[in-house]
């Protein structure tokens, strides 16, 4: 291979209801915008990311081998600003709704962090800034660290 190597740029979901995932996605600040018939949607991420949201129904139409989603096989991290943020967002989200995945806790890597899982099953992880003095070894289970 010549050249640089692969960047990932772009991650792209495949959901079943359209509406709900955009909702879910915007409390989290993703500033997404639907497309054409509405089974499409995309967001340009601060960080120059791409995130597109498509529905089961229209992913065949890029990708022919699609068989299904069944979500939950990947944790999509979401950054905020404070040990605080994560334990709010996690309020937030789990009072409008969603699955608490994971409620958040002192992680072994020196972050505060959560998961909730989108309308999909898809598990998004909330963590604030890793601060170095708060890493242990070895990791101990959620909740008995």
């Amino acid at each position: 291979m010549s050249g640089a190597g692969a960047t990932l740029n772009q991650l792209n979901l495949a959901v079943r209801d359209m509406h709900a995932a955009v909702a879910f996605y915007r409390r989290l600040g993703v500033d997404l915008k639907t497309v054409g018939d509405g089974r499409h949607a995309a967001a340009q991420l601060a960080n120059g990311m791409l995130l597109e949201l498509d529905t089961t129904d229209f992913v065949p139409e890029w990708d022919a081998g699609f068989a299904g989603s069944t979500g939950g096989t990947t944790v999509l991290g979401f950054s905020l600003a404070s040990p605080e943020a994560v334990d709010e967002m996690y309020a937030e989200l789990t009072g409008a709704g969603y699955r608490g995945h994971q409620p958040p806790y002192d992680a072994f890597w020196g972050a505060r962090y959560a998961i909730v899982d989108d309308p999909d099953g898809n598990p998004v992880g909330l963590m604030s800034p890793i601060e170095e003095e708060l890493k242990y070894w070895p990791p101990r289970p959620p909740g008995t660290a």
